[in-house]
């Protein structure tokens, strides 16, 4: 069997992992221990990120005219693939955390949505909030007007129809002006 026929499937796995990805993401990985390495990989997965470990020149011949090309140069020394086709920035916030705990953790460098981010761009999309919390807060903001007037009516109910002071003090505000 050829070295090529060996290869492929590997090619064909990454170039899979890639395809359809919000976004990719090079780390440097030297110097972990074998129990942060576990602890990142298990990190990782709970935030349904794929990472795994390949050699520079199988993620070469995979990123050969995809936008991930773009990350060739990159691939210098000990490199792990990080992607995640669900949540652009889910990889770089999962990483830039767990590098606070394990120094030795190093972005590289990533495509995002299908633009190139150095690692100064990546530590800024790492600040981005999951799309979960941004809808939450959204969803909260929304909320607390309906709250506010919720209580106002409320306590115009508890006190017989009377309106309360701080209801009665918006419109002798607005009828002051």
């Amino acid at each position: 069997m050829a070295k090529v026929e060996l290869k492929q499937p590997v090619i064909n796995e990454i170039s899979e992992a890639i395809k359809d990805a919000q976004s990719v993401l090079l780390v440097d990985h030297r110097g972990l221990t074998v129990a942060q390495d576990t602890q990142l990989r298990k990190q990782l997965r709970e935030a349904g990120v794929y990472y795994k470990v390949y050699k520079n020149t199988m993620m070469r011949f995979a990123f050969k005219d995809t936008d991930c090309e773009r990350l060739d140069e990159f691939l210098e020394g000990p490199s792990a693939l990080v992607v995640s086709k669900t949540d652009a920035t889910a990889p770089a916030r999962e990483i830039a955390a767990f590098a606070k705990k394990a120094p030795k953790l190093e972005l590289k460098a990533g495509i995002v949505e299908g633009s190139f981010c150095d690692v100064a761009a990546l530590e800024e999309v790492a600040k981005i909030p999951s799309r979960e919390e941004l809808l939450s807060r959204l969803l909260g903001s929304m909320q607390s007007p309906i709250t506010n007037f919720a209580r106002v009516v409320k306590q115009i109910a508890e006190k017989g129809g009377e309106a309360a002071p701080a209801a009665e003090a918006a419109p002798a505000a607005e009828a002051a002006e």
